[in-house]
């Protein structure tokens, strides 16, 4: 049996704390990389880095967990203290599952997560990576994943108004050859871009800072690129579908600029309005404003929320066997391996006391005795340790049963080993007292 062993550290840098470009800098690395600098460090036994547009995060297995977390530090070094999120053991096997599912995505239950959960886990894998705990870990929250997927709604409807956004201009025009236009690279306005992404032939994406527009363009599916609000007038001549989600006070889409455009399906999702009513009003213009998909987000925002109840619910379960899975190898190896190494000595032991006997006149019985007598002690020695061992497990002690693992590692050899006790290193006196304590065994 392959046991897991070290506790997992991990850190996460996601939208929820930090903006796009603090999470893009943390992804300097490619998945790959970063966990051969992770696995690079003393004491990681295992690595793990999952990166999306929306999060950078990272986790290791180290048997010091203050091993862990510096090796973590220094990949997440150059990001501000408040935008970093950090996880323990069993926090961060948790999280994974929650990510797996969706719970922690910017749209509730989406799907994209679960391939890029699965696809980081290869890229861990071919580097190296992935040992047992992740193996099982990680295994386990794709699971779940799939789970909440086709045992709920949580992915069912849309539930952001930029996805919304791209359903409505889905349903209003084919857009297997259509170009998109999304103007505002924001949290609404990336969420735009990716589903519409998924629909049209090419798509650009406008935004005061053209390098944020960059980093949008190159997360859709579409032939993306990204441009500065400067070069607007000319985008909409060629945009056949264009959705606005910019921040700005003021309008950014004049009559102007629209009246140019030719015939045009504006989706303002804007709070402000992006669009002046005048070019809302433009015969050429078919328009649709924040009113207009608040009510079909609705009712899918309170399917979803439903249904995340039920998920949670199902990550206590799968969390639970998870942790118990854990418990029940971390302390039976731990055991196994106490009981095989003190087998070892016993008989070591054994054969010494009994080279000191006279063994010819012994009878087969009196061998018998003898040899129940050791195992006797065997067992009342570690009769102690045993239970300990196995309130430690029930307890959640993972840094005891972790070092009683690697105190106690089945590969040990006390012949090849000068710290540990082998025969030649048993004090003479011990020796005597032990063949006393035979002899007078064998007489009662």
């Amino acid at each position: 049996m392959t046991v897991a062993t070290g506790i997992i550290s991990g850190v996460s840098i996601a939208h929820q704390r930090a903006s796009v470009e603090q999470i893009e800098a943390a992804c300097a690395r490619d998945e790959r990389e970063t966990v051969e600098a992770l696995c690079a460090h003393e004491g990681v036994r295992e690595a793990f880095s999952l990166q999306t547009c929306n999060r950078a995060e990272l986790y290791v297995v180290a048997d010091d967990p203050d091993h862990g977390r510096e090796s973590l530090s220094s990949i997440v070094a150059d990001s501000p203290d408040e935008v970093v999120r950090e996880l323990g053991h069993e926090e961060s096997l948790r999280h994974l599952m929650r990510v797996a599912c969706g719970l922690e995505s910017l749209v509730l239950g989406e799907d994209q997560i679960l391939g890029q959960l699965q696809d980081a886990y290869t890229n861990a894998r071919a580097v190296g990576g992935i040992g047992s705990m992740f193996e099982e870990g990680i295994q386990k929250a794709i699971h779940v994943g799939e789970r909440a997927r086709t045992e709920t709604a949580i992915d069912e409807g849309v539930v952001s108004l930029g996805s919304a956004a791209a359903r409505l201009a889905d349903e209003e025009r084919t857009l297997a050859d259509a170009t998109g236009l999304v103007v505002g690279a924001g949290e609404m306005g990336t969420l735009a871009a990716q589903s519409l992404g998924r629909s049209v032939d090419h798509l650009f994406v406008a935004n005061r800072t053209e390098e944020k527009a960059a980093h949008v363009a190159d997360q859709v599916e579409a032939d993306g690129a990204a441009l500065d609000l400067d070069d607007l007038p000319e985008a909409l001549s060629l945009a056949d579908v264009v959705v606005s989600a910019t921040s700005s006070p003021v309008p950014v889409l004049d009559r102007e600029a629209l009246a140019s455009a030719g015939e045009t399906l504006l989706i303002d999702i804007a709070q402000p309005r992006d669009a002046t009513q005048a070019a809302a009003e433009l015969p050429t213009v078919t328009h649709y404003d924040l009113d207009a998909l608040e009510s079909v987000t609705e009712a899918t925002r309170e399917r979803r929320q439903e249904a995340a109840e039920r998920v949670e619910a199902m990550i206590d379960r799968e969390f639970d066997n998870l942790l118990a899975r854990y418990k029940r190898q971390r302390a039976d190896a731990v055991i196994a391996a106490m009981y095989e190494n003190a087998e070892r000595m016993k008989e070591r032991e054994l054969s010494r006391a009994l080279s000191k006997l006279d063994t010819d006149g012994m009878t087969d019985d009196q061998h018998a005795v003898v040899e129940s007598l050791a195992d006797t002690l065997v067992s009342q020695l570690l009769a102690a340790p045993t239970k300990s061992l196995r309130d430690a497990a029930e307890d959640d002690d993972w840094a005891t049963i972790n070092s009683a693992l690697r105190l106690f590692d089945p590969s040990f050899d006390a012949d090849d080993t000068p710290a540990t006790l082998g025969t030649n290193d048993v004090p003479q006196e011990t020796q005597y007292a032990l063949a006393s304590a035979v002899r007078e065994h064998l007489d009662d």
